[in-house]
């Protein structure tokens, strides 16, 4: 049998690169950066540390370590809870807030993440001390097989966790900004009433108008689920950016529920005019957990 310093370093690998194959910086502004991603990456480690000492515990019989173990992963729970914190904590700074929902499901994500990294370890550890022990495989055989199948559990783990995007349940397409009065419609539904002259040439000259039609009416309940609505606001607010300031409310991202067909109309007036890559933005937002959804009353 090898050392098990080799099987702990190849399942610290995995379990730590495949924690860096879920972390993604992106126009989203989470984590951040700095700060937000170097605690990201610790926790990281950590992680894949647990995973890779399982094994050699639990073979050497040190329960006691297994315990400790088992107490450690469990502390991953907390991931959760300063997550939530954290993003309350700036909620209040947001010119569109994200919405209780979308920060739950943030930080459920990243504790998962972390899980992620003690399995991708832990089955890396397995696999090398079964084709080590059993195969009696030489040594890069083992490093081998162990790479190969705690990426694959990577893999798998990280299609697990990948969400529905609103591309995939709804179609986005173009939709018509028009004024009855002070009323602001769109595709004939009015949304609400804009009181400024100024503010209504804005939209007409500046605003951008999309309708979300649901492919199915299954996925009626999760495009129109309040904290769904609030997560296509914010994203497409600081990825698009607004002409809003804390004084305008005129200016706030509206969605509205059209009762015509059950689609959601959706307005804005960003501060970069670019209707297709609203649509691309809109398809790409993620599907909550919480706003999921389907009653089988509603098939066909």
């Amino acid at each position: 049998m090898h050392d098990y310093v080799y099987l702990m370093t190849t399942s610290f690998i995995v379990g730590f690169f495949s924690r860096l194959y879920m972390m993604r910086l992106d126009n989203r502004q989470y984590p951040t950066y700095p700060q937000g991603f170097i605690s990201h990456i610790t926790l990281g480690i950590i992680a894949s540390a647990l995973g890779s000492v399982a094994i050699p515990a639990l073979v050497e019989k040190e329960f006691s370590a297994v315990t400790f173990l088992a107490l450690a992963a469990q502390q991953f729970r907390d991931v959760r809870s300063m997550e939530r914190q954290s993003l309350d904590n700036i909620e209040s700074t947001e010119m569109v807030p994200r919405g209780t929902a979308y920060i739950e499901d943030i930080a459920k994500a990243f504790e998962a993440r972390n899980y992620m990294a003690i399995l991708s370890a832990l089955s890396s550890g397995i696999s090398f001390y079964v084709v080590d022990n059993f195969l009696k495989a030489p040594l890069y055989i083992c490093i081998l097989i162990a790479l190969i199948v705690g990426t694959l559990v990577a893999f798998a783990l990280k299609n697990l966790l990948t969400r529905e995007k609103i591309g995939e349940i709804a179609d986005v397409v173009p939709a018509k900004i028009e004024f009855d009065g002070p009323f602001l419609k769109i595709n004939g539904v009015t949304i609400m009433n804009v009181g400024l002259e100024s503010s209504r040439e804005r939209y007409i000259n500046e605003g951008l108008a999309v309708e979300i039609i649901p492919k199915e009416n299954v996925y009626i309940g999760t495009i129109s689920n309040l904290g769904q609505r609030q997560v296509i606001a914010h994203n497409i607010s600081i990825q698009l950016g607004i002409k809003k300031d804390v004084d305008e409310p005129d200016f706030t991202p509206m969605i509205r529920r059209n009762p015509n067909n059950e689609s959601l109309l959706v307005s804005i007036v960003p501060i970069k005019k670019d209707e297709s890559l609203l649509i691309e933005l809109i398809k790409n937002i993620p599907v909550i957990e919480s706003a999921k959804g389907k009653s089988r009353y509603l098939k066909g």
